[in-house]
């Protein structure tokens, strides 16, 4: 990668793609440390008011004023120059959004999803290999976003909490150095994972969310606000979602992949202990006042569920662990919703990883090179040319 950073300056410029509670706050953020930063958004109509202002003010954890470059709905404008582009949109928008980017990208560009949630730096790849993006473009993904933030008014977004440590990885993992490298110039808390793998299966979010909307529609759509985790997890509800975390984890050890299960997470990230997952919830206090969501048809099924659930059922499938718990979840919430997740999610042909062996899949995340079980090999360097 050393080979295209002349094209680039000796400065870090930053895009960030999307301007929504986390697009804004990040890109105010890096702005408020002083890097230059482009906002794009594709709805010009979101930027307005970020445009007369120049920028945004930073509230909360951070005080302070970010100034951008440029406030943009044109994605080359935002791309040119750019050494890092930060994607910050909601992963069911990932794979149209790697193919607007793909004729704006040059050698030597870094995208970072934000986070990936599970298969999405795999999604994205493979889309800039149908792309034929140059090669020289390195995809990786965060196993997390860093901030809890909400954007509070016009030009206005409050920052509450910025997690003490975020793993990052790039596909093929051997350049996750150079991405953590760069990373860290702005935001120190970015620490290299092992392989998009274990970002992707890492993926709580998979767990804590879609079940929880399902299993308390009524509620919602009676109108009954109530809190998410601590009146909407009850203990029936979190043995459907340890059942669904022990798939998650069955899968990621016939990959080869360790990732800690939701209670040790929830200790990990909280400090809260718990004889069971529904006692661990109950008795972290990070939780109490985070609403359920006023709909049921929203982000905890548009988005985690074709982007969480649907892939690591499919990787469960080529790996051959079976997945009933999360598939019951998935077909719950297509009925719900009338979208057919199975077939509209992160589906293993959309991963890129459809054919392949366990080992197979391994070449694939650490080396970029592509090797199928009965069709022979397709083969990408990882320095010159698919």
């Amino acid at each position: 990668m050393s080979r295209y950073l002349s094209r680039f300056g000796r400065g870090l410029r930053f895009a960030v793609l999307g301007a929504g509670n986390g697009g804004q706050a990040l890109a105010g953020y890096l702005a408020w440390r002083g890097f230059p930063v482009r906002l794009y958004n594709r709805s010009a109509a979101r930027l307005e008011a970020i445009r007369e202002r120049g920028g945004v003010k930073l509230e909360g954890r951070f005080e302070g004023f970010g100034r951008f470059e440029a406030v943009t709905s044109d994605l080359g404008e935002a791309l040119r120059g750019a050494r890092v582009a930060l994607v910050v949109i909601p992963a069911s928008g990932h794979r149209a959004l790697a193919r607007a980017m793909a004729p704006h990208l040059a050698p030597g560009q870094v995208v970072v999803l934000n986070p990936g949630r599970t298969g999405g730096a795999l999604e994205f790849y493979q889309v800039f290999r149908e792309q034929e993006v140059h090669p020289g473009v390195t995809v990786a993904e965060a196993q997390t976003f860093i901030f809890a933030s909400r954007v509070v008014g016009p030009g206005r977004v409050r920052v509450f909490e910025i997690k003490h440590r975020v793993p990052v990885a790039a596909i093929p993992a051997g350049r996750t150095r150079t991405v953590v490298r760069l990373m860290r110039r702005g935001l120190s808390e970015f620490v290299p994972a092992a392989h998009v793998l274990e970002t992707s299966l890492a993926n709580i979010g998979a767990i804590f969310h879609p079940a929880p909307t399902l299993m308390n529609a009524a509620r919602i759509e009676t109108g009954a606000g109530f809190d998410h985790y601590h009146e909407g997890i009850s203990p029936a509800v979190a043995r459907v979602l340890e059942a669904m975390d022990a798939e998650r984890l069955a899968v990621a050890r016939a990959l080869g992949t360790r990732v800690v299960s939701a209670r040790e997470w929830l200790q990990a990230a909280y400090g809260v202990v718990g004889s069971d997952l529904y006692t661990a919830i109950a008795s972290c206090s990070a939780y109490s006042g985070i609403s359920a969501p006023d709909e049921v048809n929203n982000r905890y099924l548009s988005e985690d569920v074709p982007a969480s659930l649907v892939p690591i059922a499919a990787l469960g499938q080529l790996v051959g662990v079976a997945t009933p718990a999360i598939n019951a979840i998935v077909e719950l919430a297509s009925l719900a919703t009338g979208v057919d997740f199975f077939a509209a999610g992160r589906t293993l042909e959309r991963m890129g990883v459809a054919g392949m062996t366990v080992d197979g899949l391994w070449q694939y995340v650490l080396r970029g090179e592509k090797i199928f079980a009965a069709s022979g090999k397709e083969a990408y360097s990882g320095s010159g040319a698919w």
